[in-house]
Formats: C-alpha cells, structure tokens, sequence
C-alpha cells in the first residue's frame, strides 16, 4: 500500500475553526466530486493545546492520508487530479484556505507492527 502524505498549514488569517470548516464541508466535498475519493482519505488536524514537545515549531496544521492499494491506482487519481479543469478548480479552492508556503508531501510506503 502506497500513502501520500502530506502536511498542511492554513492562511494565517484563519482561525483553526474556519479552516476545518472550510477542508471538510468544502475541499473534500469538491475532491469527491471532481475525481471521487481515494480508499482512505484522512485528516488529522493538529492539536496545539496538546504539545507532546512543548516550544518545537510546528510548520502545519493537519496531516492529510490519501492511500492507495499500488502504484497504478496512485498513478491514475494523480492523473485525474492534475487534469487541468480539475487542477483550476482544486487549486482555486486551496487558495482560500491553505498556505502554500508551507505544503509539503510525500509518497510512503507503509509497514506495521501490531501487538499480539
């Protein structure tokens, strides 16, 4: 299984209520209807309140986890979201609540060791 992950930060005229509102009932809603959804699309917002290492600069506000069964089935939802009447439309909507100044994403192959 293939993951982009990638770390977000939001305009930072926004509040962080704002910019969840507007990723969840906005951008998600618009990458689902554009090219559908990836098996897994999630979001984890980062909760500043609770620091696990108080003082360390953070550089985002969520991590996004978009996964994928192979490098085929990446390949092509890359391809339909770079078509370019997509991408307009997705990259339009990203100004209105990302900071692009801090996006930055990966692609990770995943290994997990569970409990017994």
């Amino acid at each position: 299984m293939l993951t982009i992950m990638a770390f977000l930060a939001k305009r930072p005229d926004l509040t962080t209520e704002a910019f969840i509102d507007h990723y969840e009932n906005h951008h998600v809603p618009l990458i689902c209807r554009l090219v559908g959804p990836p098996p897994v699309y999630r979001r984890s917002y980062l909760r500043r309140d609770h620091a696990v290492l108080p003082g360390a600069a953070i550089g985002f506000d969520v991590v996004t986890e978009q996964k994928f069964a192979d490098r085929e089935a990446l390949d092509a939802w890359l391809a339909a979201v770079s078509r370019p009447e997509v991408a307009a439309q997705v990259r339009a909507d990203e100004e209105r609540f990302l900071d692009h100044r801090h996006y930055f994403a990966y692609v990770v192959e995943e290994h997990v060791t569970t409990g017994t």
